[in-house]
């Protein structure tokens, strides 16, 4: 069965993805193009030196090329790392933030609309509160 997405075409029904079920603490996007001939030690190596983050934290990392229609995944499980590939067979693409070269944290949520085609940045989405003031 089609769903309607925001944009008011069809899109695939949300699906489990092996992606959401991985225990990372953050997800952090690499915004912009990755090289996607890169495998584990390329993609560990970026983490590190060009984000100056800890490629060995629990964190998922996620990569996409220019042609948007596909990702990589990398993971550090504690005794080694996970590689994820993912190529849409489909004509989608991903909606990839691209205007900044630098790793950008974003909520399981958003990992969920990015898989299912739509913008990390959904403004007509209802937003959590953190603290209420009552008065």
């Amino acid at each position: 069965m089609m769903q309607t997405g925001a944009d008011g075409g069809n899109r695939i029904p949300s699906r489990n993805s092996v992606l959401n079920d991985i225990p990372a603490e953050n997800v952090m996007l690499a915004v912009g193009y990755t090289d996607m001939r890169m495998s584990i030690d390329g993609l560990a190596a970026m983490v590190k030196q060009s984000f100056g983050l800890d490629p060995c934290a629990r964190n998922l990392y996620l990569f996409c090329g220019r042609r948007s229609d596909r990702i990589k995944g990398l993971y550090f499980e504690g005794d080694g790392f996970l590689l994820f590939y993912k190529r849409l067979e489909t004509k989608g693409r991903f909606q990839w933030p691209r205007k900044e070269s630098e790793a950008r944290r974003i909520t399981q949520q958003q990992l969920r609309w990015l898989l299912e085609g739509l913008s990390i940045e959904q403004p007509k989405a209802l937003r959590k509160v953190d603290s209420l003031l009552v008065i």
